[in-house]
């Protein structure tokens, strides 16, 4: 299949081959689409150079997600490679592992509140605003949230805060971008062994009653997660928009 034939797509979020971006990027280079990432330090580009060669890619360009300017000039750079481009992929997540660890009102403080917020929440507004100038008509935007926006995960803590946060944006940003014929839509998967999962307390436990109680027990894989943003990302998902897609194996019916 060709979803992605001629389609050029910004990847934020890539860590290691484990990465639900990479998941993601792996799925748009099987469907042809031309992919570019970003990273924010110098340990991430080392790993993200080797990854991006097997996916016939050598645009890796710096950003920080937290600096308008950073963003101003990554757009840039690209645009000087690609010109217009079709779609971005946000994959951005963090706090500090101990905000993982504890229950919420004894460890949440303000500054960790606001900061994850800005982070994990803000930057896919940031982005967006930036971006629209530089995406074609039709491109699509996609972020990745998590079943803890809308319901107690043990441990998950801020981060379903912010994951709610992420979803509400995603509903007011695909109005606001509707008038430019841009979608953006999150993809919501179900537990998944990443080096960021692993600094949840109790993940495995998470993990495995998710297998087992999921409606086809068993979990998913950053495969599967990847086909379905390359589908949210084809021209064959036009009609949707400020949607969160779950890719759980049914769990959040459970």
């Amino acid at each position: 299949m060709t979803l992605l034939k001629n389609k050029k797509i910004l990847i934020f979020g890539v860590k290691n081959k484990f990465s639900i971006a990479w998941g993601i990027a792996t799925s748009m280079y099987k469907q042809k689409a031309k992919l570019a990432f970003t990273y924010n330090s110098k340990k991430s580009k080392k790993n993200i150079i080797k990854l991006a060669k097997s996916v016939k890619s050598n645009i890796i360009l710096e950003c920080n997600v937290n600096s308008d300017d950073s963003i101003k000039n990554l757009f840039n750079n690209l645009f000087n490679i690609w010109g217009l481009f079709d779609g971005i992929v946000h994959s951005i997540a963090y706090v500090p592992i101990f905000q993982l660890n504890y229950d919420y009102m004894q460890i949440i403080n303000r500054l960790d509140f606001l900061n994850a917020h800005e982070l994990n929440s803000f930057s896919l507004v940031a982005i967006a605003k930036i971006s629209k100038k530089f995406l074609n008509s039709s491109s699509t935007i996609l972020t990745l949230s998590y079943i803890g926006s809308i319901k107690y995960v043990p441990y998950y803590n801020i981060m379903g805060v912010t994951k709610a946060s992420l979803e509400a944006n995603v509903r007011y940003l695909a109005y606001s971008m509707g008038k430019l014929n841009i979608r953006i839509n999150a993809i919501s998967p179900g537990p998944i062994k990443t080096s960021s999962s692993y600094g949840i307390k109790n993940f495995y436990k998470i993990f495995q009653k998710c297998k087992n109680y999921s409606p086809l027990k068993r979990t998913v894989s950053i495969e599967e997660i990847g086909n379905v943003a390359s589908f949210l990302c084809s021209n064959l998902s036009s009609g949707i928009t400020g949607q969160v897609i779950y890719v759980d194996a049914g769990n959040n019916i459970v």
